[in-house]
């Protein structure tokens, strides 16, 4: 049994068996591939992928089991060689971040600016997607960190950091007759088209939530997973925007209203999802220093070696921060 074929079996089930794609994706051969998983199924006697003619069908039962294995032997093969490195050059190295849009382009900037600054050898990669997408990248390995607000606690073998709460606003143009309002109420607003984000980012359930409690139906006309084009619609008329209230530019978005609306829905938080048995290099622990101050490196340990779930009662009475 060979490393790498443990590496092809593992990237032929990521690449939806699709062993052409696989091999572009590795620099290698199709028959390189083809021949080195015949060879693994031989030496093991089972069968990890069904066939039709030359082409795989399916992970059997057996290969389901033995690829999830070979995923956990590819981490700790990268584990080791991050200990290695870590004692060799601890500034140099990869961070890879999966996040989503509003993270990407209102929360994380200072913080990316400041840390590329401290930590030129390292190379920083961002991946964005929705929440469960970006969960699930970190829960195979593929990411180092998941940054959002939904989806995480779905992966159980991700610990979760809260990092900060946050609420909505409303965006509406100048002349809109919300303009003005004193306090805004839920009816109120279920009287507008409304355009906001796509269930399943940002907080949207909260939202879903509050109308619901209300036995209220907003009318969503639109939805989007980026905050610029919800604000986009709203400029062009289409309704009234709820985006998350770190997502106003008071430079950019000075021609838009900005109506309070964190007394209508419950607050969000913002965590931050790490593989479980990840090693965790130093300039990855001064990274989520850098994004959230209370994740010093002796929460985070303790957090990451806490049991399943039980990391949560490590942040019970932290008082996170509001953006």
């Amino acid at each position: 049994m060979k490393l790498q074929q443990l590496r092809y079996i593992w990237e032929v089930s990521r690449h939806q068996l699709n062993v052409s794609a696989t091999a572009q994706s590795l620099f290698t051969s199709q028959p390189g591939i083809s021949k080195q998983i015949r060879l693994l199924e031989d030496e093991l006697g089972v069968e990890i992928f069904a066939r039709s003619g030359k082409h795989l069908t399916r992970i059997t039962p057996a290969g389901r089991s033995i690829i999830e294995l070979a995923g956990s032997v590819l981490r700790t093969v990268e584990n080791i060689k991050n200990v290695a490195q870590e004692h060799s050059d601890n500034r140099r190295g990869s961070l890879s971040i999966a996040t989503t849009h509003t993270q990407a382009r209102y929360a994380l900037p200072p913080v990316i600016r400041e840390f590329t600054q401290k930590y030129p050898d390292v190379a920083l990669h961002m991946q964005q997607g929705t929440p469960k997408q970006i969960a699930q990248m970190v829960s195979e390995g593929l990411a180092d960190f998941a940054i959002c607000t939904e989806s995480l606690e779905l992966f159980n073998d991700l610990v979760l950091l809260p990092c900060y709460r946050w609420n909505r606003c409303i965006l509406v143009p100048r002349d809109h007759p919300l303009v003005g309002t004193k306090k805004l109420g839920l009816e109120q607003l279920a009287d507008y088209p409304l355009v906001t984000y796509t269930f399943g980012f940002t907080g949207r359930s909260q939202l879903d939530d509050a109308f619901r409690e209300h036995d209220l139906t907003p009318n969503v006309v639109l939805t989007a997973s980026d905050a610029d084009v919800i604000k986009t619609y709203v400029r062009l008329g289409m309704g009234v925007g709820i985006v998350a209230h770190m997502a106003v530019d008071p430079v950019a978005d000075r021609d838009l209203v900005v109506i309070d609306a964190s007394h209508l829905f419950a607050s969000s938080t913002t965590k931050i999802g790490i593989r479980r048995g990840t090693f965790m290099r130093s300039y990855m622990f001064d990274f989520l220093q850098r994004f959230a101050a209370h994740l010093d490196r002796d929460t985070v340990e303790a957090a990451l070696y806490a049991g399943p779930r039980a990391d949560q009662a490590l942040f019970e009475h932290v008082e996170l921060p509001v953006r």
